[in-house]
């Protein structure tokens, strides 16, 4: 069972959802510096808290990056990635003019995307299901 601070309570559930994202730029074009990492890690974090959610990791590569979001049930994650590959685009563009300049019809990011839901591996979740549950 996960430990009591990894949970998040919600007003009728009691929940521990995360999410691994990898955005890609379009056309592989933009290189992203530390300090447009940084810009995005203030961005990203900014939709997060609006959708109740977390940040809980960022990093980047060249011209990818990879977030892990913790996440309440009532939120979808193709809202969520919305969101926050439109407002990153969006603020990015004013705040480093020289990554607009990779921009293509004002799009940074790739339209796809990649998404992983993340926890306990299956043999740690059937155990739990087998196990009687202690009161949340």
């Amino acid at each position: 069972m996960k430990k009591s601070k990894d949970l998040r309570h919600g007003r009728h559930c009691t929940f521990a959802l995360q999410v691994h994202l990898v955005f890609l730029t379009k056309y592989r074009r933009c290189n992203f510096d530390g300090q447009a990492i940084e810009a995005l890690r203030h961005i990203f974090a900014k939709v997060c808290r609006d959708f109740e959610s977390q940040l809980l990791q960022l990093d980047g590569a060249g011209n990818h990056v990879h977030l892990l979001v913790t996440y309440p049930p009532k939120v979808s994650v193709s809202r969520l990635v919305n969101s926050l590959k439109g407002a990153s685009s969006y603020v990015l563009r004013r705040r480093l003019p020289r990554i607009a300049k990779c921009y293509w019809r004002k799009a940074l990011w790739s339209p796809s995307y990649f998404a992983a839901s993340c926890g306990a591996t299956l043999e740690v979740m059937k155990r739990d299901i087998e196990q009687p549950a202690t009161a949340l």
